[in-house]
């Protein structure tokens, strides 16, 4: 079984995370059947957040009882040392635990330092020194903030969104994160569902022993296929290199990720979906994107009032009103039988 030691803070766990943004869609017992069949195929480390609903709550009804076998990461998206408090303590109880064992800033849009007014970081060394959490991990989405975490020596781990479809500049923190011995764990390892093959994007992440991927998982399925994986581990070569070649030549550039940081839309578009929509229909084809709802949704574009907020909120500095108007134009013409 392949292993990934995070950095500095020696934890050492195999090769597939736990992301656990999507149990926030699915029951609690439906949750909790998957966590625990994930700890008992030695899925190890587990990331969460405060911003996931009732995510957090989930973990700790599933696997409180195994607390000391695995690691627990969560995050708090708090704007000043009260606010990073409460989610704390509120984050310890949904979670039965005493400790957190990576406790991460959530995409703060600088990153957060020693002796600042907002008295965020401060407020971790606290915790740290109380033994609330052991080590203090920052994620996001920006390339700016990202080297900045890394240069500036305070952060055990680094959490970014990284997959094959990943540009030159992005791949390139991995290297960073390796010479500063710092835990790199990419989210969006699927790139938001535009990759759809569990082997290729594990043999793709399996190149990099310093990055643990963060598999967002909803369905047993979905685990079962990274479980094969890890039994299994596929390589990038064949077929599966070929894939990813395909892959790379057909959507590497301005894509929307959907992350959802250009949200809200004041003209009530669903900007993380319809930006993306036609690369959706075209990678995995889908009845319900075609449907009646969906079809309500993308109308909305023609409402866009190109007032450039979502444009100015896209960590990846997308012309997010152009993508939509494209996807749009696409979108219509599937809809109209010029495609599929």
């Amino acid at each position: 079984m392949d292993t990934v030691r995070l950095g500095k803070t020696e934890i050492t766990v195999n090769k597939n995370g736990f992301g656990a943004l999507p149990i926030q869609r699915i029951s609690k017992e439906d949750a909790a059947v998957i966590l625990r069949k994930a700890y008992a195929n030695g899925v190890q480390l587990f990331d969460t957040a405060r911003a996931y609903s009732d995510s957090e709550e989930k973990l700790g009804y599933a696997l409180s009882d195994v607390r000391n076998h695995i690691f627990i990461t969560t995050k708090t998206a708090a704007a000043d040392a009260d606010g990073f408090w409460k989610d704390l303590e509120q984050s310890l109880r949904n979670l039965q635990t005493d400790y957190v064992d990576v406790y991460q800033f959530h995409n703060p849009a600088v990153c957060p330092k020693p002796g600042a007014e907002d008295g965020l970081y401060d407020a971790m060394l606290e915790a740290k020194k109380q033994g609330k959490i052991r080590f203090i991990g920052i994620t996001n989405h920006r390339l700016a903030v990202a080297n900045e975490a890394i240069d500036s020596g305070l952060y055990a781990t680094l959490q970014f969104p990284f997959s094959y479809l990943s540009s030159e500049k992005e791949l390139g923190l991995t290297v960073k994160c390796r010479e500063q011995d710092m835990g790199f764990l990419a989210m969006k390892a699927l790139a938001g569902g535009l990759i759809n093959r569990a082997d290729a994007a594990y043999a793709f992440m399996n190149q990099y022993d310093n990055v643990l991927p963060i598999w967002g998982i909803q369905r047993e399925r979905e685990l079962d296929e990274f479980l094969a994986c890890q039994e299994n581990p596929p390589r990038v070569e064949g077929e599966i290199a070929q894939r990813i070649e395909k892959d790379r030549a057909e959507i590497v550039g301005d894509f929307c990720r959907g992350c959802g940081y250009c949200m809200p839309c004041p003209a009530g578009i669903e900007i993380n979906n319809c930006a993306r929509m036609s690369l959706l229909l075209r990678r995995a084809p889908s009845a319900d994107n075609l449907g009646p709802e969906t079809q309500a949704k993308m109308k909305k574009i023609e409402g866009c009032l190109e007032c450039g907020q979502c444009k100015s909120r896209c960590p990846y500095g997308l012309d997010t009103p152009a993508l939509l108007k494209k996807n749009y134009k696409d979108y219509q013409e599937i809809l109209a039988g010029k495609e599929f």
